[in-house]
């Protein structure tokens, strides 16, 4: 008779407290590495959902010091237009500022903001010489959109500009002194080379954690397939500014990944790259053999995911991530615990495994920035959550001519439902890492690297969860 091993998961275990140095929470760290030469700031990844991480996620959670994945479920050029919206969203310097042709109209350029999300323009010809400045405060005041934009527009008599040479500094002073939201960098020719803005500036005052690369732009991830128009969607999308993409398949320990792992680093050289899913010490090996730079562990503890009840496959998150992490270690890889996490100390366990972030659907799919439909039910508000293996995503990958298969050969491994709405970003993260910060002081960790190596689990029975939550109490009516 074969020997069936016990797996665990986040509820089967606690987390041993240690006598502890540090006087606060307040002392511990949650700066960790994504990849091996991408950090974070708090080990939070958003995940490759359609109904959780568009752009808006995108931006909210690395200005909070974590990173939203892009879902691939659009169009290639809807995917890179996303990737450019999280990169633009702020700057040290925008070093290709959106300009507009001076006799466009107005209705042109309102309709051009819109599409590109900036509150102002930049004039000029097609030689890109300065010839003045479209502001939010110009387009609010017109009342006949088939004026044209020189009419109305800021001329460059009236402009203060700076040059290569303007320090953030220097223009932070200029934008303060002259009231203005928007400092136009030009060359000796007074041709446009880069824009400084008075929200760039307030951004960084605001967002001091935020993930930013060398040009204080945004950091930002995209995901791709294995199959179809994934190389395509692969160039576009490190075209487009994505500093990470994630490959992304409900199996990730198999022959498929391991050529789309190939073929995409002969697209796009140097490109960091995290594979998966995955859930055993052997896949893990094998991954970090074929040279990612992350590794995706978690198949089946998603909230909308179903793959163990359809295929009786899968590993309880817990022992998916001690194993794959154990292995992972040896190489450098870093990991990323792939679904599961229901509450913050779910974080400090899978961190406390060896994972060095955490990537989260369902939570962060009941917030504001998501990009599910809102809906009332009941007087309570909820928005729509689905699985990236559900019929509707199938539907979806259909309709933008990703994959070919016949929808009727779909078996959905995920399922589409509802969550309660959980408001803004910032306060769900807010709570998580406060979660994050107490179980690290249980365990005198001031680093995640410390929390890796303090933590020792104990297992518990069913009766020790009850007593885990709160309970024996009287019901308020």
């Amino acid at each position: 008779m074969r020997s069936i091993p016990l797996a665990l998961t986040y509820d089967d275990v606690l987390v041993r407290p240690k006598r502890t140095s540090m006087l606060s929470r307040s002392e511990a760290v949650t700066k960790t590495q994504l990849t091996k030469k991408i950090s974070l700031n708090i080990p939070l990844v958003t995940a490759n959902m359609d109904t959780v991480t568009e752009s808006e996620m995108a931006i909210a959670v690395a200005r909070l010091g974590g990173i939203g994945i892009i879902h691939r479920f659009m169009t290639v050029e809807e995917n890179a237009e996303e990737i450019k919206r999280v990169k633009r969203a702020q700057n040290f310097i925008i070093e290709d500022p959106y300009i507009i042709d001076p006799f466009r109209t107005i209705k042109e350029a309102k309709e051009f903001s819109a599409e590109k999300g900036v509150s102002g323009l930049l004039v000029a010809n097609g030689d890109k010489k300065l010839k003045g400045v479209l502001s939010r405060r110009d387009l609010n005041l017109v009342h006949n959109d088939s004026q044209l934009v020189y009419e109305i527009m800021t001329g460059r008599d009236k402009l203060i500009v700076g040059n290569k040479n303007t320090t953030f500094d220097e223009a932070r002073e200029l934008l303060r002194i002259n009231r203005i939201e928007k400092l136009p960098l030009v060359d000796e020719n007074d041709c446009i080379i880069g824009l400084i803005t008075s929200a760039d500036i307030k951004n960084l005052a605001d967002y001091p954690l935020a993930n930013v690369d060398a040009k204080g732009q945004l950091i930002v991830g995209g995901a791709v397939g294995v199959r179809g128009d994934y190389l395509e969607r692969a160039l576009a999308l490190v075209q487009a500014g994505a500093d990470v993409l994630v490959i992304d398949i409900a199996h990730g320990h198999s022959e498929m990944m391991f050529q789309a792992i190939k073929k995409i680093k002969e697209v796009v050289p140097g490109v960091e790259l995290i594979a998966g899913n995955v859930a055993t010490a052997e896949a893990a090996r094998d991954l970090c053999e074929w040279g990612v730079d992350a590794i995706k562990v978690g198949v089946g503890p998603g909230a909308a995911c179903i793959t163990r009840l359809v295929a009786g496959a899968g590993v309880p998150q817990l022992t998916a991530v001690l194993e794959a992490a154990e292995v992972a270690k040896k190489f450098g890889v870093p990991v990323i615990a792939d679904g599961g996490v229901q509450k913050s100390a779910d974080i400090v366990k899978a961190l406390g495994a060896g994972a060095d972030s955490v990537m989260i659907g369902s939570l962060f799919a009941g917030t504001d920035e998501s990009p599910g439909i809102l809906m009332n039910r009941g007087g309570k508000k909820y928005k729509v959550y689905r699985g990236s293996a559900s019929f509707a995503v199938a539907q979806r990958r259909k309709s933008v001519d990703q994959e070919k298969k016949d929808l009727n050969e779909v078996v959905p491994e995920g399922v589409e439902s509802v969550i309660p709405y959980k408001g803004s970003v910032s306060e769900l993260v807010g709570q998580l890492m406060g979660g994050l910060k107490s179980g690290m002081s249980y365990t005198n960790s001031r680093t995640v690297g410390e929390l890796q190596m303090n933590t020792d689990f104990v297992q518990i029975t069913n009766a020790g969860l009850r007593e885990s939550g709160p309970h024996d109490l009287l019901e308020v009516k």
